[in-house]
């Protein structure tokens, strides 16, 4: 009878394991104790079986008041608001004494009573009618062979164990798609990128970084349509970089390991893209970094999470949706973060992730329809970022494209951007004494004297403006009023030998 009782407990390890999807979470050392977890089953999602010969009632009453702690432990483990616990006994017979105030019941855990226990005796005598009575178990029909022996237990004991074994594998194999090699190269890669930008001018120069491709709106509005691409390698200072690239090691790798190499390069492509589009959309700022793509490997584990939930949600997945609800709210209550990038990429990566999915897992019809999302709202994003009016460009950002512009003197259209600018009332002191410039370049004289003047009534101590307004005033004839001017230059910036060669000559 031995025998009988063994292999049922091990017959329903195995129901448990491959018909309800339970999972092992833990297995005592003499292999007489089993506990399962399936958090999507809510009338069960954590059951303890048991093989034990029940003796006396008052060792089951304590036995269940343990239960109720490991369950707590438990539900705290899962960061769950309250759990159920099927605690099943498998017993040959019932205790000798008085159980039925015990089995079945329900006992809560005394404090909050966040942990409920729900416990059932499965025997000989009763066993079967016992789970045909209990709606989880009602699919099998329970009938044990009456011949058996050992070998017959040994024989249901390894079936499940081999069963839960093989789950466990599978989804290990989840994580274990492709080693990472391209998030190493993609942090080489912003590495090096920030050196050369920060040798070459300094990473937080507006100039520089548009120079070497950041995302700056009125130059894509021009046509230089790759500055959707190139900003995902550039980083605005050594925190910023520090920052992102400790996000990419640990996001990158997890999201090439469970999408594979070259998927994730697509993610994470498609990710940035849609980051420095959603940004080129909804604002105006110079903007750079891979935070858009970073958040487009959030996305794409949020996919993962649709795919597998229960994975998901017992691995990482409260983890992932707290810290993503947490960049959100830092970025909207500080300024300056690109939240508009953010959401874009966050968007981007989980279309893109839904396109190319995660291997041996193809969904032509879902995956085309995801592809046609993508391409739709990518369309309508590009449309709405091309009907920008440039006069709410950022006027930092515009004065530094006016010096690349003056720079590779191109005096036309740096005077025509500035104009707008001016014309758009977000010209500061920098705006007008670079339209001075442009315009004296081109021999208009009169208006740069005018320009020159307001850019000095906005910040009086503009060398440059002092300097370039007296020469204008030598020209004109006005050497007083030019010496007061040099003198200005000269008092705001000593060291400068120009400033004190033209005010000597001046006062002389």
């Amino acid at each position: 009878m031995a025998f009988k009782i063994d292999y049922l407990f091990w017959k329903i390890a195995h129901f448990l394991i491959e018909n309800k999807g339970y999972r092992v979470i833990n297995i005592s050392p003499t292999q007489k104790e089993l506990w399962f977890e399936n958090f999507s089953i809510k009338e069960a999602p954590i059951i303890r079986l048991v093989r034990k010969d029940l003796d006396w009632g008052n060792w089951v009453r304590r036995d269940i008041e343990l239960t109720s702690l490991n369950g707590e432990k438990i539900r705290k483990t899962f960061k769950k608001k309250t759990v159920n616990v099927q605690n099943i006994y498998v017993s040959t017979y019932p205790p000798v004494d008085e159980y039925g105030d015990l089995l079945p019941s329900n006992f809560a855990f005394p404090k909050g009573e966040k942990t409920t226990v729900h416990s059932m005796l499965i025997d000989e005598k009763d066993g079967r009618d016992n789970l045909k009575a209990t709606r989880l178990f009602q699919e099998e029909d329970w009938m044990i062979p009456d011949e058996l022996d050992e070998t017959h237990v040994e024989w249901m004991k390894q079936l499940a164990l081999s069963s839960n074994v093989k789950k466990v594998e599978k989804e290990k194999q989840l994580f274990q798609r492709g080693k990472p090699f391209f998030t190493y190269l993609l942090i080489a890669v912003q590495v090096i990128m920030f050196f050369i930008v920060e040798f070459n001018g300094g990473s937080q120069n507006p100039e520089t970084l548009i120079e070497y491709g950041a995302k700056y709106n009125p130059l894509i509005l021009e046509g230089e349509w790759w500055r959707f691409f190139t900003p995902i390698f550039l980083h605005i200072g050594l925190l910023h970089l520090l920052m992102n690239t400790l996000a990419l090691f640990y996001l990158g790798t997890a999201v090439e390991r469970i999408f594979g190499r070259l998927r994730f390069v697509l993610v994470y492509v498609v990710s940035g893209f849609f980051g420095s589009l959603a940004s080129f959309v909804f604002t105006t700022n110079l903007s750079a970094g891979a935070s858009g793509a970073i958040f487009g490997c959030f996305g794409a584990l949020i996919y993962f999470g649709v795919l597998y939930p229960k994975v998901f949600f017992r691995t990482m997945g409260t983890n992932i949706i707290v810290v993503i609800l947490l960049n959100l709210v830092f970025g909207f209550s500080m300024p300056g973060i690109d939240n508009a990038g953010h959401l874009g990429g966050l968007l981007g990566g989980f279309l893109a992730a839904g396109f190319v999915s995660v291997p041996k897992r193809f969904h032509p019809i879902r995956q085309t329809i995801i592809l046609l999302v993508t391409i739709v709202v990518g369309f309508f994003l590009w449309q709405a970022g091309f009907n920008n009016e440039s006069s709410k460009w950022d006027v930092s950002t515009a004065n530094g494209v006016a010096q690349i512009k003056i720079k590779d003197e191109n005096w036309s259209e740096a005077r025509e951007l500035l104009n707008q600018v001016v014309t758009g009332g977000n010209a500061n002191a920098q705006s007008y004494f670079l339209l001075s410039y442009a315009e004296i370049q081109q021999g208009d004289i009169a208006s740069a004297k005018d320009h020159l003047q307001k850019s000095l009534d906005l910040q009086s101590s503009f060398h440059e403006a002092h300097y370039n307004l007296a020469l204008i005033l030598i020209d004109e004839g006005n050497k007083r009023e030019a010496l007061t001017h040099a003198k200005k230059a000269y008092e705001l910036m000593p060291k400068e030998n120009k400033y004190k060669t033209l005010y000597n000559e001046l006062n002389n």
